[in-house]
């Protein structure tokens, strides 16, 4: 018999995403599948899941779920299992999934979050039936805060039933967004009054709700292994390191993978000529293209990305301190991405400053980013913390030589192309250490010196080809984590 998981989380592709999350709760089904489990997904109903979705039939429905009416639709995704939260009064509006239209976070993101790991738990705990068979899950597995409730619940199982004996995992994405709330909100979350303290749901005084779902899980996760080691240090852990470490063991790294079928150079459709790591002179027709979509000058020298979120975590105050070095060493930059305002500014100064050697879009588009890796030389990700990082995966897979901070996922991933690792014909990147002018000035400079020696460029683009960074790895460490949390 399969191991039958239920994974929670706030977005999936194909049907709704912001971040790198997306991608891995899309990707888990399949790669878990060839490893006996079998993964459904719940989701909460936004607009765009329904919409994508089409009709779908409801299995149950709750009078008042934290206070409002909801109901349990069945669907697929991705030709796997997929459960919708349908609660009108908390996902029915414009908007992105956690702010308003303006950017302003939704003031009940605490009641929208709670609901969807108040469900999960009373999915787990054996409270639908669908055509008359009860529904059950063997383990309950929560992504990032807006999930971690569903541990919390499953712990203290306020609906009493068998719930409370479903093992639960939590994963995270990133340390760094928690969901931090008042403390008025307590008494609305249907807990029991033990589950206000250190070892629950209470965090300085208010609902911590990543907290509770590490404090309340069987096992955590992160996304990389290096990371997980990080978050133990209060530089990483964010306030949360003390729980952690008390943690111990329980806490672990798996890696994430990437989608090789779509992600894959020699037939990626967005690409004007798709190639392979046998076939790399093709990659010139895609860098003279998308030169000429970005408005850049075409020459011999390297073509720099950076496909990213705009902020201070992603080092783009220092990506701005070293452009003016960038084009004075050759380089040219095409970047897509959004964020901080007053970084999108800067960055559109810089472009003006350097016409034909540097070209900002500000947004995302999906099928840019994929003709960025494969007409890009090399991508930027001078990034403070990184959990783990998708771009620089795909730019491996695409040749295009990632350029990276030595932290997190990044660390994990791309090998330095220090001399040893030269003459070891094993590097498949640049790493630097600390997120500062010199650092990253000093790491540009060696990227263009190594860009200049053809054969070696070629060498290292090939290596970074050969990584197998698919799901394949992966799947079998959460199967194998599962498995040991079921003994």
């Amino acid at each position: 018999m399969p191991l039958k998981v239920l994974s929670v989380a706030s977005e999936a592709v194909p049907l709704v995403k912001t971040g790198g999350l997306a991608d891995v709760v899309g990707a888990l089904p399949a790669a878990l599948a060839g490893h006996g489990v079998e993964m459904t997904t719940l989701l909460p109903g936004y607009p765009s899941v329904l919409k994508g979705l089409g009709r779908l039939r409801a299995v149950h429905a709750w009078d008042s779920l934290l206070g409002v009416p909801a109901r349990l639709l069945t669907g697929k995704i991705g030709g796997y299992p997929l459960l919708v939260l349908d609660a009108p009064a908390l996902y029915a509006r414009d908007g992105a999934p956690y702010a308003d239209a303006a950017g302003q976070d939704w003031a009940d993101n605490w009641q929208r979050f709670s609901a969807l790991g108040r469900a999960a738990a009373d999915i787990a705990g054996g409270a639908v039936a669908s055509r008359g068979k009860v529904q059950k899950f063997d383990l309950v597995h929560a992504h990032d805060w807006q999930a971690a409730m569903a541990p919390a619940y499953l712990h203290f199982a306020p609906y009493g039933g068998e719930g409370g004996r479903v093992p639960s995992i939590v994963t995270i994405h990133n340390m760094a967004f928690q969901g931090w709330f008042g403390a008025e909100v307590f008494p609305r979350l249907g807990l029991p009054r033990e589950a206000w303290s250190i070892d629950g749901v209470e965090y300085h005084g208010g609902l911590g709700m990543l907290k509770a779902g590490l404090a309340c899980a069987d096992a955590v996760t992160t996304v990389s292994p290096t990371y997980a080691r990080e978050i133990r240090s209060a530089a990483f852990g964010m306030g949360l390191e003390g729980l952690i470490v008390a943690r111990g063991r329980a806490v672990s790294g798996i890696l994430n993978g990437i989608d090789a079928a779509q992600w894959n150079p020699a037939s990626d459709p967005a690409l004007v000529s798709p190639y392979d790591a046998r076939k790399l002179e093709r990659r010139k027709a895609n860098k003279r293209a998308l030169e000429a979509e970005f408005g850049l000058e075409a020459d011999d020298g390297p073509l720099f990305i950076v496909v990213t979120r705009l902020t201070w975590q992603k080092g783009m105050d220092v990506l701005l301190e070293v452009l003016d070095h960038l084009v004075g060493i050759g380089g040219r930059l095409a970047l897509l991405g959004s964020g901080d305002a007053a970084i999108e500014q800067a960055l559109h100064a810089a472009a003006a400053r350097h016409p034909g050697r540097v070209a900002v879009r500000i947004g995302y588009d999906e099928a840019l980013s994929h003709r960025m890796q494969g007409g890009g030389d090399a991508i930027l990700v001078p990034s403070r913390f990184e959990p783990c990082g998708l771009t620089q995966l795909y730019g491996l897979a695409y040749g295009c030589i990632p350029v990276v901070a030595r932290t997190g996922g990044l660390a994990d991933t791309v090998i330095d192309a220090n001399p040893a690792a030269l003459a070891a014909g094993v590097a498949t990147g640049i790493q630097f250490d600390g997120v500062h002018y010199d650092a990253f000035s000093a790491a540009l400079t060696r990227t263009v010196d190594l860009y200049g020696h053809a054969e070696q460029w070629r060498a290292i683009q090939k290596n970074a080809m050969k990584c197998d960074f698919s799901w394949k790895a992966s799947g079998q460490a959460y199967a194998d984590l599962y498995r040991a949390l079921m003994a």
